[in-house]
């Protein structure tokens, strides 16, 4: 017992605890902000990857379209509805849609 109180009654240790309190529970940088910033990093690098692979996938699909007439054509078909002189065009919605 006369050991515990000695060691609370050390300057070093005493100062060494609080410094060690205060990073710990009342920093700016304490532990649960150190975990938000860690979630929010996790989320941010998703976020980057999946932008990534949206953007590959957007250059590839340019450069399909600037290189192959057909598939111009196909994407100007099906996404803007574009038709030629001779040709009648369907749209076909489906009823899952129709609810929404």
């Amino acid at each position: 017992m006369k050991r515990i109180i000695n060691l609370f009654s050390n300057k070093y240790f005493l100062s060494a605890s609080i410094f060690l309190a205060w990073m710990l529970f009342f920093d700016r940088n304490d532990l649960m902000s150190q975990y938000d910033y860690r979630t929010e990093l996790k989320k941010l690098q998703e976020e980057k990857d999946f932008y990534t692979k949206e953007t590959e996938l957007v250059k590839k699909t340019l450069s399909e379209l600037t290189t192959d007439q057909t598939k111009l054509e196909k994407f100007a078909r099906e996404k803007y509805l574009m038709k030629k002189e001779n040709e009648d065009v369907y749209v076909i919605i489906p009823e899952k849609e129709i609810e929404k």
